[in-house]
């Protein structure tokens, strides 16, 4: 039976994840405790804020050498949405330069617009340029909403789709079992109720 594990660490739109989970008919927790970690089969970190405040508050909630054993050894498919997408980089320069997880090669960084607003706050569509079990059943339906004004910037062997916002930036990923997402499914309505489930049937 699938279990999944919303990770608690202090931050993030915990709620609103847990909420379309349980929508959809399965079981899920939110916690940060090693037994839980260890006993789901899927895990998903959330993501609200900046880079550093979020890597701060994963370092002191989490337990990452466990994490790590789940994720990178044992091959747990692994979900970060937007600001736990970025956190999977090797490094963030939002207020200052922050390390990430380093689970993913990349950096965050900001937003190089000109003409449009920050943060990027809104719904917009997304443009694939490859293809995932993430997104299937999703070639009708691709508009997802975003609030953010970084960006990661990462591998484009990991890049399953694009945004534009005055200029292109990556709006997902895949590494492996890794998949990452910017925009907030748990807020994008039938898409992200889609995203979330194609993620669980992984």
């Amino acid at each position: 039976m699938k279990k999944i594990c919303v990770l608690n660490y202090g931050s993030g739109n915990v709620k609103s994840v847990y909420n379309m989970i349980s929508f959809l008919k399965h079981q899920v927790i939110v916690s940060n405790d090693i037994n839980d970690i260890e006993s789901s089969s899927h895990i998903i970190l959330p993501g609200v804020g900046s880079f550093g405040s979020a890597m701060k508050k994963i370092k002191a909630n989490i337990p990452l050498d466990s994490l790590k054993l789940e994720i990178l050894d044992k091959k747990k498919p692994f979900l970060g949405i937007c600001v736990g997408m970025q956190v999977l980089a090797e490094k963030g320069y939002e207020n200052g330069e922050h390390q990430g997880l380093g689970w993913v090669s990349g950096v965050a960084n900001k937003l190089e617009v000109k003409n449009f607003p920050l943060p990027h706050i809104g719904w917009n569509d997304v443009i694939v340029k490859k293809e995932s079990q993430l997104f299937k059943g999703l070639k009708e339906i691709k508009d997802f909403y975003f609030v953010h004004s970084y960006k990661l910037v990462t591998d484009e062997n990991y890049i399953l789709t694009e945004t534009n916002y005055e200029v292109n930036f990556c709006s997902s990923i895949q590494k492996d079992n890794i998949y990452g997402v910017q925009f907030h499914p748990e807020k994008s309505q039938k898409a992200g109720q889609k995203i979330i489930q194609n993620f669980l049937n992984i």
